[in-house]
Parts: structure tokens; sequence; C-alpha cells
């Protein structure tokens, strides 16, 4: 457990900043290595692939609605 998060986030948006946009094969390459450790830690593949499901399309009609409804030009 962070006992002070803000300072850890501070951190993050520091070096964020300062390193810029992470190039897309890089970016690749990270994705693939914490799909990989999930793997290895059995959290993925679920046992179930379309458990949740229910909840992810009620998330997606609610952002799709709130999208709809912006004044956003």
């Amino acid at each position: 457990m962070v006992k002070r998060p803000d300072i850890v986030r501070k951190f993050e948006d520091d070096l964020a900043r300062k390193e810029g946009r992470v190039p897309y094969a890089r970016a690749l390459k990270i994705v693939s290595s914490l799909w990989q450790e999930g793997r290895a830690l059995g959290v993925f593949p679920g046992k179930d692939p379309l458990e949740g499901i229910e909840v992810d399309i009620h998330v997606a009609k609610v952002l799709n609605s709130c999208l709809k409804r912006s004044s956003l030009p």
C-alpha cells in the first residue's frame, strides 16, 4: 500500500512529461510483456471470456449516451 499516493502521482506525471509520448513499438512491447506476466500469474485468459460482458455493455451504453448529449462542438 502506498502511504503517499500524491507524491507517487506527481512523480509519475513529471516522468511522463519528461520522457514524452511512448513510441508505438515500445507501447506494443510493454503491453505484450504485461500480457505474458498476466498469463504466467494465471490471470489471463479468464475461464469464461464472456464473464462480465453485461457490465461492459451497460458501461458502453452509458458512455455513448453521454457523448451524444455532450455540448462539445
